[in-house]
């Protein structure tokens, strides 16, 4: 069987995954057998390669884009290396096969360790230099992340139902639904007029 894997750090919303998909499926594999993430190649625990490794058995086969898109840490990919191998697995990178059904050669283990590094080298100097422009930015006296809300900014609709969230009339998920405001919105508002 062949199982895809695509990955992004942020939501759909935020980043398009469809590219990774359509490359996917030009390489053979199933729409329905394809695995979509929206989290950090950094984060050990990811809940679809996660669900990923429990469905692939001996002789499957796990593609993936490029090596970027299963983890961007050296030592996860050892560990994902490990499992193929333990389990007989070919892994696709791109045009990267390892073949992992059969003993590995030492020549292509030490080239996919070596694009992990790559990696991994790739994001630690992307998080350097958004670390480098931020600091910049504030040192230029810009506001970094988003602007603070102040008690004005709070529409009114949100006073409308706030004393009914006070006197215990209503919850937080019942006041965010009123309102039409994210849970996480209301949270902040109700912190600012508490405060």
């Amino acid at each position: 069987m062949i199982y895809g894997y695509a990955r992004c750090s942020t939501n759909e919303d935020l980043q398009d995954i469809k590219r990774q998909v359509r490359e996917l499926i030009q390489m053979g594999v199933p729409e329905e057998n394809i695995y979509k993430e929206y989290q950090s190649g950094t984060k050990v625990d990811r809940v679809e390669l996660d669900r990923l490794t429990r469905a692939v058995g001996e002789g499957d086969s796990i593609i993936t884009t490029e090596v970027s898109r299963i983890t961007r840490s050296t030592k996860q990919l050892c560990e994902i290396v490990e499992f193929a191998k333990e389990n007989h697995i070919k892994l696709v990178f791109g045009n990267f096969v390892v073949d992992c059904s059969k003993e590995l050669d030492p020549m292509t283990e030490g080239m996919l360790k070596m694009m992990g590094v790559f990696s991994e080298l790739e994001r630690n100097m992307t998080s350097q230099r958004v670390k480098s422009g931020m600091q910049n930015a504030r040192a230029k006296g810009k506001q970094i992340g988003r602007p603070n809300t102040t008690v004005e900014d709070i529409p009114q609709i949100f006073y409308r139902h706030y004393p009914k969230y006070k006197s215990g009339e209503i919850n937080k998920a019942e006041f965010s639904r009123l309102c039409d405001l994210s849970y996480p919105t209301i949270f902040k508002y109700i912190k600012i007029v508490e405060n």
